[in-house]
C-alpha cells in the first residue's frame, strides 16, 4: 500500500489494528499505541490487556460511558468488552513477562536495524524517565510492534544504526509502523525491509534514514 500523504495518528493506528492477527492477546503501550483500540474490529476478538490490571478492554470511554474508576495505563477512561476480567498488578506482569502476550505496541525514541528499542528515556540530563512496563512488554511479548513518527522536530532519524538513547530490550523489535512508512525488521540478520510508503518515496527514505533499506 502505497498514498500520497502521511498518514495521521488514527490512520496509522487503524493499520496496525488491522495487521494484528484474530484472537491475540494484546497490549497497547502508553501514548499513541492506546489508539489502536478504537480501531479493532469486534470480529477479530482481539483480547486487549492493561497492565494496571484488565483483560478485555474496549475502545476509549465518552460521555456517559465515561467511569473515572475504569482506566487504562495511560489513566485514559476505557470501556470494558463482555467477559472483562480484573486481577492485581502482580498478576498482569506475571502475563507480560510469562510470554502469554502475542502482541504489544509501544512508542520509542530510537528502533535500531537490529530491532533494539529505546522508549524508556531520551539520556538528556532534564529528561523525566519512564519505564512503566515497557522492558517487561519488550522481552515476554512474542511479538513488539513500534508506533512512533519517523523523525523528530529537526527532521533526525528514529530509525537508526545503534541506539544512542538508553535501551529498553535488545534486538525485541519485529515491525516499526510511522506516518510515513512500514517496516519490517530481522533482528538476527540486522534487515530492514519497507512494507509501505505514505507520502514518502523510497529514494527519499534511503536519503533521510540512515540504515540499509531493502
Amino acid at each position: 500500500m502505497t498514498i500520497d500523504t502521511p498518514l495521521d495518528r488514527d490512520e496509522l493506528a487503524a493499520v496496525i489494528a488491522r495487521d494484528i492477527p484474530a484472537g491475540s492477546y494484546v497490549n497497547l503501550g502508553i501514548g499513541q499505541p492506546t489508539l489502536v483500540a478504537d480501531h479493532l474490529k469486534p470480529e477479530a476478538e482481539v483480547v486487549l490487556h492493561t497492565e494496571n490490571g484488565m483483560l478485555g478492554m474496549g475502545a476509549a470511554a465518552t460521555g456517559t460511558d465515561v467511569d473515572e474508576d475504569l482506566i487504562n495505563a495511560g489513566k485514559i477512561p476505557v470501556t470494558e468488552l463482555p467477559g472483562a476480567s480484573y486481577f492485581h498488578h502482580a498478576d498482569s506482569f506475571a502475563m507480560m513477562r510469562g510470554g502469554h502476550l502475542d502482541v504489544c505496541v509501544l512508542g520509542a525514541f530510537q528502533v535500531s536495524r537490529s530491532g533494539d528499542l529505546a522508549n524508556w528515556h531520551t539520556g538528556a540530563p532534564d529528561a523525566i524517565p519512564a519505564v512503566g512496563g515497557a522492558m517487561d512488554l519488550a522481552i515476554g511479548a512474542k511479538n513488539v510492534y513500534v508506533m512512533m513518527s519517523l523523525f523528530t522536530k529537526d527532521g533526525t532519524a528514529k530509525l537508526v544504526p545503534e541506539c544512542t538513547c538508553p535501551l529498553t530490550g535488545l534486538r525485541c523489535v519485529s515491525r516499526v509502523y510511522t506516518h510515513h512508512a512500514i517496516f519490517d525488521i530481522d533482528p538476527a540478520e540486522g534487515v530492514v525491509t519497507v512494507r509501505d510508503t505514505f507520502g514518502i518515496t523510497m529514494s527519499e527514505l534511503r536519503s533521510r534514514v540512515p540504515i540499509e533499506l531493502a
